[in-house]
This record gives C-alpha cells, sequence and structure tokens, in this order.
C-alpha cells in the first residue's frame, strides 16, 4: 500500500462526466432529469456473473456477517500546514444505513476521500482526525482502535478499493505472492482456501483466477487490475467495502464492467458500501443514497433519485447544471463560477459555500447553516432553511 497524499481534504483528480442530456447508451439507465449513464445491465463485451456458487462469507453462506451500519458524528480532520493545522473535514455527520450502497460526490478537494480514510483510521500524515467519532456496528468507535485491533479490522471488517489499483499493488510480486502476504498479516490459517476463494471471486467478475494471480501487475489491463483490487477487499469477507474512483480513467465499457461488479456483489454478500466518486452518472447508476460535500461539509445527503431530481442545495445543482450536454439545449449547462476552496481558503464564518453562491444571504457570511433533516433528506443551506421552517409553522398552526 502506498503513501497517501492531500490537497484541500483530498487529492485532485481530473475526472469523466456523465452528462445530463448526452447521447443514450444502448443499455442504460435513466437518471431523472439526464440523459440515459452507461449501466451494467447489458454492456457489449462484458463477462457474465456466474451467480450460482456460493462463496465462504457471502450472504449466501450460513456463516456469513451482517451488513453493519456506519455513524459519523462531528468528525474532524486537520493537516498540518505552515499556517498551522486547517481543517479537511469540519464537524462531518453522516448516517450510512446497513446494506445500502452510499455515494459521495463534489469537486476535487471537497474532503471525499479524507472522509473515506477516516472510516478506517487511516488518515496519514501530516493529517489526523482531531474530533469526532465513526461507530461501525461490530467495531465501535474506529477513531479509538490502534494497533493490532486497528490492523485485524482493515481487511478482516474493512475492505478498500483505492482509486488507481497500480498504486497498491507491488510490482515486484505476483498478485498471488501479495495475496498471501495479506493472508499472513492477518493470521489466516488455511491460505489454500484463502487462495480457492480469490480465484472464485476473479472469476465470478470475468477473469481467468489462476492466470490473474500468477500475473504482476504490469501484465493486467486497468479494468483487470480494478478488479484484483475488489478481490483483495473482499478476500477476507469485509463487511464494509469503501471504493474511491473505482472507474477513474477506464474506457466506458470497462467502466460498466466494474460497476455492474460492485453492485452484483453488494446485493450477493450483503454489503454496506460507500463510493467515492465525481461522476454523477456513476452515481445514480449503483448507489441508493448520496451525499454531497464541498469545502469539508455534508452539504445535502438523501436518495439518490431525489437529491439528482430534484437538488435542494445550490451547490447540487450547480453541480448538475455544470455538467456538459451533447443533446438538447446544451446551452443549459453552466459551469460554476469560481473555484472550490482549498486548506487555506476556507470561510472562517459563515458557509463553506457563501464565495460561489447565487443564493447569498447576510447571515450567509457569518452563521455556519444547521443541516436540517425532513423526509429523509439533509441540507445545510440558510436559503433552504427558511422556507423548510415557515412550512412545518404552518402544518402544526
Amino acid at each position: 500500500m502506498t503513501a497517501l497524499s492531500h490537497g484541500a481534504g483530498e487529492p485532485p483528480r481530473p475526472g469523466s462526466a456523465s452528462v445530463p442530456g448526452s447521447a443514450s447508451v444502448p443499455g442504460s439507465a435513466s437518471v431523472p432529469g439526464s440523459a440515459a449513464v452507461p449501466g451494467p445491465t447489458s454492456v457489449p463485451g462484458s463477462a457474465a456473473l456466474p451467480g450460482s456458487a456460493a462463496v465462504p462469507g457471502t450472504a449466501t453462506d450460513p456463516g456469513a456477517g451482517t451488513a453493519p451500519g456506519v455513524r459519523v458524528r462531528d468528525l474532524t480532520v486537520v493537516y498540518k500546514t505552515p499556517l498551522g493545522e486547517l481543517p479537511a473535514l469540519g464537524g462531518v455527520s453522516l448516517t450510512i444505513a446497513p446494506g445500502t450502497v452510499t455515494g459521495i460526490v463534489g469537486e476535487s478537494g471537497s474532503g471525499k476521500s479524507t472522509l473515506a480514510l477516516s472510516l478506517l483510521n487511516a488518515v496519514q500524515p501530516p493529517g489526523r482526525i482531531a474530533g469526532g467519532s465513526v461507530e461501525i456496528d461490530g467495531l465501535g468507535n474506529v477513531v479509538d482502535l490502534g494497533g493490532d485491533r486497528l490492523r485485524r479490522a482493515r481487511g478482516r471488517h474493512l475492505g478498500y478499493v483505492f482509486q488507481a489499483a497500480q498504486n497498491s499493488l507491488n510490482p515486484l510480486k505476483t498478485v498471488g505472492k501479495q495475496l498471501l502476504d495479506l493472508g499472513r498479516s492477518h493470521e489466516v490459517d488455511d491460505l489454500p482456501a484463502l487462495v480457492r476463494d480469490a480465484k472464485d471471486l476473479l472469476e465470478r467478475m470475468g477473469l481467468d483466477g489462476a492466470r490473474v494471480l500468477d500475473s504482476h501487475q504490469h501484465e493486467l489491463s486497468g479494468g483487470m487490475r480494478q478488479r484484483v483490487g475488489i478481490m483483495l477487499a473482499l478476500v477476507l469477507n469485509a463487511r464494509l467495502v469503501i471504493l474511491d474512483e473505482p472507474t477513474t480513467a477506464l474506457d466506458m465499457i470497462t467502466q460498466a464492467t466494474i460497476l455492474r461488479i460492485v453492485r452484483e456483489i453488494h446485493d450477493e454478500r450483503g454489503l454496506t458500501t460507500l463510493m467515492v466518486t465525481h461522476d454523477m452518472g456513476v452515481a445514480a447508476e449503483v448507489t441508493d443514497r448520496l451525499a454531497v460535500m464541498y469545502g469539508g461539509r455534508v452539504v445535502e445527503h438523501g436518495r439518490t433519485m431525489e437529491v439528482l431530481g430534484s437538488p435542494a442545495h445550490p451547490y447540487t445543482r450547480a453541480l448538475i447544471t455544470a455538467i456538459p450536454r451533447l443533446s438538447g439545449d446544451t446551452g443549459q449547462s453552466r459551469a460554476l463560477p469560481g473555484r472550490p476552496p482549498t486548506l487555506g481558503t476556507l470561510p472562517a464564518r459563515g458557509c463553506v459555500f457563501q464565495e460561489r453562491c447565487p443564493l447569498r444571504m447576510d447571515i450567509c457570511t457569518t452563521v455556519e447553516p444547521p443541516s436540517i433533516t425532513e423526509n429523509g433528506r439533509t441540507v445545510a443551506c440558510h436559503a433552504v432553511e427558511a422556507p423548510m421552517t415557515a412550512e412545518r409553522r404552518k402544518e402544526h398552526a
């Protein structure tokens, strides 16, 4: 596993965009207000996953565990800089229901990867978790874990798939040797059984398991390496799986195949899955719920189709509007003005989105908006809070 670098909450990443109003792709799923997004339902040239064989530790196995719930409360992560310790996450609270696929979207630097790494208590220096808690069913508060307890939790309970799969693979060792290293580090007694499970997982993802385990990373394509990363995250029967930009830099066919694999394995194994992405189309295709992050805060969170179909926060609306259109009224696409804040340019007071918000009011520059939850949707915005509060007063009058 390589060292991880961070910018303002996460490393900047060039992104692919799934385009509302873009050209339709056969076999795709539709997104409210957008065109079809390449989906896992029918992908030309992709391999079908055999679904009949039960893998030890899966949802069909009697010994399988249950999907854990996750409760992040007031999580603060800071990074040491020449200007002092600056917050990459500022009091983030987020609940992930057991058995769901939750997506985290936002521009580069919004804190997505820092939040994901915090779930493993894996924030690297010069960063540190300065406050808050991450409660995971069956583990307790991950922030309090350390040493052998934390090492055993990673892999056994928590699986992580890195954005660039080659960065988590040793170029000097075959995949099989790295698998055995993983087994030994987690004190697996039956290593041959671990290899059999790994081969079975790879074959369920359309690969030749024996060939892949005998290969170095440079002998595998990008899509194959990404599937190897998924295998390594699942082979120890982790129940919470975190995927950091699993489809970045992959072609559309491979991307659709990876998304299909993620959804099918999630359902088969009864997992709780967190997916970090900047691609709204990917989020629409795979996730059940969607959290939108900006400046180290969760500004909106709710059911995916509701968030994308009727966004409440002005930042969510701006993200969707900024996606280029290839068909229809291309003039409806508008770039989001300004730039996302860095660690050093986050507003000291008020709303983190105030500099770019078209609905900015005086209160936005002095008071941080509270998170208001109604009908399963959470929004942190003064402009949204006022009408919601007025509506509640009317209902109770």
